[in-house]
């Protein structure tokens, strides 16, 4: 099995999550936050969402799906157009709100798209390939793309337990 199939099956696990977590939830519930300085569901799903988009456009150097299919303005957020949630206060966060699952779910597969697209056409060589400077070591695409799909994966495991939660207290 070549490293690129067991990528695809990771991203696409996080994309069955999304799904998951999403399917059938009112705004409500998507938007609340269940204390002042916590994530809603729909800040976790936007944000593993953005640092996908964002982290892998930078890698294969191509236009973040955010901008370059409008989701940026379908959203309205108000943020910076590069926003991705890093380091939000509790004010950016209540920010992150939308009218329907279907918001998060559409940006979500476009970016799942883009990834596949690229992770389709991935030779084994490239994931030596230095995408980050920044550290010591340099992050190689390999080590970009397990920190991507590691963060998501926390990320949209955090909003399938707060979505548990706050149906739980409905009751």
């Amino acid at each position: 099995m070549h490293a690129r199939d067991i990528l695809i099956d990771g991203f696409g696990r996080i994309q069955e999550e999304v799904h998951a977590a999403l399917d059938g939830a009112d705004p409500d519930l998507l938007n609340r936050l269940p204390a002042p300085d916590a994530n809603s569901i729909t800040w976790l799903v936007w944000h593993l969402t953005r640092i996908q988009d964002d982290h892998i456009a930078d890698a294969f150097d191509l236009d973040q799906v955010w901008l370059a299919q409008g989701w940026e303005k379908r959203f309205g957020l108000g943020l910076p157009p590069r926003d991705h949630g890093y380091g939000h206060t509790p004010a950016e966060v209540a920010k992150v709100r939308v009218d329907s699952g279907d918001l998060l779910t559409g940006y979500h597969d476009a970016v799942h798209e883009q990834t596949l697209g690229v992770l389709r056409e991935l030779p084994a060589k490239d994931l030596e390939r230095i995408v980050d400077t920044r550290f010591d070591p340099p992050v190689t695409l390999g080590v970009r793309l397990v920190s991507v799909l590691s963060d998501d994966l926390q990320h949209v495991g955090q909003a399938a337990y707060l979505r548990g939660l706050l149906q739980s207290t409905e009751a």
